[in-house]
């Protein structure tokens, strides 16, 4: 379920095909600094729309262990939830983010494999994040990458048990993401079953689509999500559990990626289960520290 990027599109209705559906210590990552104007301008509409997944209505929860159907998300439904566009060698592609809480108010988390490529490959380039995308449209804009993070585990073998990243996003119109949105909460825990609502970008539709189930163990280290709909451009998509249906928030405990880049079909999703390698990744990420050049630039 490299099924990253996001609602975009009505993707080419020809590449639908294409999307197959998408306790460790975690060593210091290469950071990359991304130049926000070229990202930004580099994605025009036409861009946007023919962007394709990077492979890599029943809103009542079933009974824990059922599977569940998606529905449309209404445009303003104030998710914390936007397509990431992202370009690299194989063409444009897009998956999921949403807004995290931190103290600088301007970090998101996806999948590490929709942001960092193929092992070795190093970081995406042209990296933009368009809250609540819907068929090429930008409600509130279209923001800039400052800082990109995965773990080294995924740099160097593409661990599905590392696969997660953040974003350090550039101000935009003198404020921050979380200023405009809000933001979830991350959470770190070692439960494998919660009840999530999950929103995300499949490449068939122009909007996003939700989905509310319980979680279930996968493997030790790997949850299990089930409901229809979640194909190419999911991943990265947030779990997010206590999910308020007044503020629309609540806790991230996993985002669609790990296992098989988060699923090969699109009704059985997965995600890493976040624990302490999640938690000393997000640490890095809101450090005011300025990273060294030798852990810069690597994409």
């Amino acid at each position: 379920m490299s099924r990253l990027r996001a609602i975009i599109v009505l993707l080419a209705t020809a590449l639908a095909a294409v999307a197959t559906l998408a306790g460790c210590s975690v060593a210091r990552p290469d950071v990359v600094r991304s130049p926000g104007p070229v990202g930004a301008a580099y994605w025009t509409r036409a861009r946007l729309l023919g962007a394709l997944p990077q492979y890599g209505d029943s809103r009542l929860a079933p009974t824990p262990g059922a599977s569940a159907e998606s529905y449309a998300e209404p445009p303003g439904s104030g998710l914390r939830v936007g397509a990431l566009f992202e370009h690299n060698a194989s063409g444009n592609h897009f998956c999921t983010a949403s807004v995290v809480n931190s103290p600088g108010k301007d970090l998101l988390i996806t999948a590490a494999h929709c942001i960092y490529g193929a092992t070795g490959s190093g970081y995406d380039s042209d990296i933009v994040f368009i809250p609540d995308y819907r068929d090429g449209q930008e409600p509130y804009g279209v923001w800039s990458v400052e800082r990109l993070l995965v773990p080294q585990q995924w740099q160097t073998s593409a661990d599905p048990d590392f696969d997660f990243g953040f974003v350090v996003l550039e101000p935009h119109g003198a404020k921050n993401i979380e200023q405009i949105l809000g933001a979830n909460q991350l959470g770190t825990d070692t439960h494998y079953q919660y009840l999530v609502h999950v929103t995300g970008y499949p490449n068939e539709a122009n909007a996003p689509i939700s989905c509310v189930n319980y979680t279930s163990e996968q493997s030790s280290t790997q949850l299990r999500f089930e409901c229809s709909g979640y194909t190419g451009g999911t991943s990265g998509s947030p779990w997010v559990t206590h999910f308020s249906t007044r503020s629309h928030t609540g806790t991230i405990v996993g985002v669609i990626g790990g296992y098989e880049e988060g699923g090969d079909t699109p009704s059985v999703s997965y995600s890493v289960r976040f624990g302490t390698s999640v938690q000393s990744l997000y640490q890095q990420a809101i450090s005011a520290a300025t990273p060294s050049p030798s852990a810069s630039g690597s994409s």
